[in-house]
């Protein structure tokens, strides 16, 4: 092996690296936008309050009852949105909802607004579980 593929290989490992250190912050940045967008009154206590004061993801959980009940009220793209978003806190209960919604697969996201999208590939970019 020789030395630059050795350099190649160590760079692209510190990039990671470094980039999963940083994930939980961007996750939390990400689901906060996320929230926002959705609206507080899915995610945490409810409120804007809580959810501009949440420091953790686990502040901001979504009240997955409240959502499952809403489904049916919802357009399809806050069904699909609110449904994605759920996955990333439990796979079980957002994929049952994702399902409800008819999302067959990831090309089902192309319904989303660009800032939605937005929000759905940094959360994936930067999950480290729940």
């Amino acid at each position: 092996m020789n030395l630059p593929l050795r350099q190649e290989i160590f760079d692209r490992v510190a990039l990671e690296d470094a980039h999963f250190e940083n994930a939980p912050r961007a996750f939390l940045q990400a689901w906060k936008r996320g929230a926002e967008i959705a609206g507080a009154e899915w995610f945490g206590n409810g409120t804007p309050e809580g959810l501009q004061q949440a420091t953790s993801k686990w502040d901001l959980r979504p009240n997955i009852l409240i959502l499952n009940d809403a489904l049916g009220v919802l357009s399809s793209g806050q069904r699909m949105f609110l449904s994605a978003m759920v996955s990333f806190y439990n796979a079980r209960e957002g994929g049952a909802m994702l399902k409800r919604c008819g999302f067959e697969g990831l090309s089902d996201l192309g319904g989303l607004d660009l800032e939605r999208r937005r929000v759905i590939a940094d959360l994936v970019l930067n999950y480290n579980g729940w």
